[in-house]
């Protein structure tokens, strides 16, 4: 390292997610996953954005009342899961394109966020299961492609046969 400009290029390398790039979502989702999981308390940040945001549990009150616990005296985990949460979300915000940041910023959980931009990257993609069950098989494998020709062609013959003949009576 020769110059400050070439310290900072390195040392800025780790300081931020990766910028998404619509053709290569699935290089993103994991780069991201990756970056989440190398920050201090990444599991529970990933945690974070694949799960939902901390959920505080309900407690039964000595008059048998049950309420949702209050963030008012919560304990060193669940602060630390709180804000584990905040910052899977600031990742994931940071890591967007301003396009796609400005259809998805109004979500205020890193997991939301998350769904949307799987949903406007990926679309309505097909797998490939579901590929092979909309294709039609023409041919079976060891077929005779003649043999087929001429039952498609003796199918089309009846088709139209019957079509032609019924509309000249």
């Amino acid at each position: 390292m020769t110059t400050l400009a070439e310290y900072m290029i390195i040392v800025g390398a780790e300081n931020h997610p990766p910028m998404l790039e619509k053709s290569l979502y699935d290089t993103w989702k994991n780069r991201m996953k990756f970056y989440m999981e190398n920050r201090e308390n990444g599991r529970m940040i990933l945690d974070s954005v694949q799960n939902g945001p901390l959920v505080l549990p309900a407690v039964v009150q000595d008059d048998g009342i049950t309420r949702k616990k209050t963030y008012a005296k919560p304990s060193i985990t669940e602060k630390l899961q709180g804000d584990c949460g905040c910052k899977a979300t600031n990742i994931v915000l940071q890591g967007l394109s301003p396009d796609v940041y400005a259809i998805v910023n109004h979500h205020k959980v890193a997991k939301e966020i998350w769904d949307r931009v799987k949903l406007l990257m990926q679309g309505t993609k097909l797998s490939l299961q579901e590929k092979k069950c909309l294709v039609v098989p023409m041919f079976n494998q060891g077929d005779d492609l003649i043999a087929c020709l001429n039952k498609e062609m003796a199918f089309l013959t009846v088709v139209a046969s019957s079509v032609f003949f019924s509309a000249n009576n």
